[in-house]
């Protein structure tokens, strides 16, 4: 019997996280939980041994290299090699930049980048020298369309991927069998705009269409199995990925006059709220955030991703199919007599000519005669003047 595989997740304790180490969970897999809070780790981690799979959690700031190489260190010895790692942790704040402080700034990109950084640094420590691994990136669509007051989170998503990117072609140049991929996730209903940090009066919310975070969890996993370079979740990302390259300036305009209003519900912020950037919230929040009843539950445009080998070969049938349909219905003409009317056919006859031919008998009109022919019976008929000259 083979072995069971072995997941690490980063800000596996909430969100996005929590709900993929569920998703890994009813997928068979051993989870290493690695977050900063240590009352929703516990719940995650018991969520799993509920599900009969092993799991560990392990309480550490991504932000610091070392703590990440020593999660690593304890899941190896607690569950076995390392074959997955997801990097989802992340912090962010919703100003405008020139109310940001450096100290906010460089918080949200040692979260949010080089966390990332870490993650990928210690599992390719490990899958390396195997020859084996699938390294997922948690990704955004921000990580193509910078969009205001999410400007360190946006630049943090950015940076990942020419990470990642580099790291891609570096691995494919040494012919190392390791998959790297990025999933980039759309608007979540996650706990994230209950303690994200937020300078404005009203309440933050993911920007419209929002989906519930499982969707996200469902593409993580299918990513994990790796052969792909990357996944967008929500047909939109995929129109601003394209839009933002065709015509950025569109976007600019766009976000300008509804980037602002999208992110915010008309509810005040609660006064005196906590915020997450640099210390854990306090609670067990778990997946979702506050946002169910809006928040969408499936996604077309992922599930035609997971299904893209069937809809190609089933385009190609179809295609086929046409094809057959089409060449069937283009007829070559029964003779060049009934495709070239006025040439001169066998026999003298012209194309003016009226001939029917069945059953041994025929028939001829033309200009004044009249001939019948049937078992070797030939009559002609002729004008009563030419009659009487005769």
């Amino acid at each position: 019997m083979d072995r069971r595989r072995v997941v690490v997740i980063t800000g596996a304790s909430a969100g996005v996280g929590r709900a993929a180490a569920r998703a890994f969970g009813r997928d068979g897999a051993d989870v290493g939980l690695i977050a900063r809070g240590n009352e929703r780790l516990a719940a995650a981690r018991e969520e799993l041994r509920g599900m009969g799979r092993r799991a560990v959690a392990i309480s550490a700031d991504v932000a610091d290299a070392e703590a990440v190489e020593r999660a690593a260190e304890k899941v190896e010895e607690e569950l076995g090699p390392i074959d997955v790692w997801v990097n989802g942790a992340t912090v962010t704040v919703m100003s405008r930049i020139a109310e940001m402080t450096a100290e906010e700034i460089r918080r949200v990109t040692e979260v949010t980048y080089l966390g990332c950084v870490h993650g990928t640094l210690s599992a390719l420590r490990r899958m390396i020298p195997r020859r084996r691994g699938v390294i997922v990136q948690v990704g955004s669509a921000l990580a193509y369309r910078a969009i205001p007051l999410q400007g360190a989170y946006s630049a943090s998503k950015h940076a990942m991927r020419g990470f990642t990117d580099s790291l891609r072609c570096e691995l494919m140049h040494d012919r190392i069998p390791i998959d790297v991929t990025m999933v980039q996730l759309p608007g979540l209903n996650t706990p994230q705009f209950e303690w994200s940090r937020v300078r404005a009066s009203r309440h933050p919310q993911p920007v419209p269409p929002i989906y519930q975070p499982e969707v996200a969890a469902r593409a993580i996993v299918t990513a994990s199995y790796g052969g792909r370079r990357e996944m967008f979740v929500g047909t939109q990302n995929t129109v601003l990925a394209w839009g933002n390259k065709l015509a950025p300036w569109m976007g600019d305009r766009y976000l300008a006059a509804t980037g602002f209003d999208s992110q915010f519900t008309d509810e005040p912020i609660s006064p005196g709220r906590p915020d997450n950037l640099f210390e854990p919230a306090p609670g067990n929040q778990g997946a979702h955030g506050s946002f169910d009843d809006r928040a969408i539950p499936w996604s077309a445009q992922l599930w035609a991703n997971e299904h893209r080998g069937a809809l190609l070969f089933g385009g190609a049938v179809m295609a086929l199919w046409a094809a057959f349909k089409l060449a069937r219905g283009l007829r070559l003409p029964e003779s060049p007599q009934a495709a070239w009317r006025g040439a001169p056919a066998p026999g003298g006859e012209s194309a003016g000519d009226l001939t029917t031919e069945s059953a041994g008998e025929r028939t001829t009109e033309s200009a004044g005669e009249r001939t019948t022919g049937s078992a070797g019976e030939r009559t002609t008929a002729m004008d009563e003047s030419e009659r009487a000259e005769s």
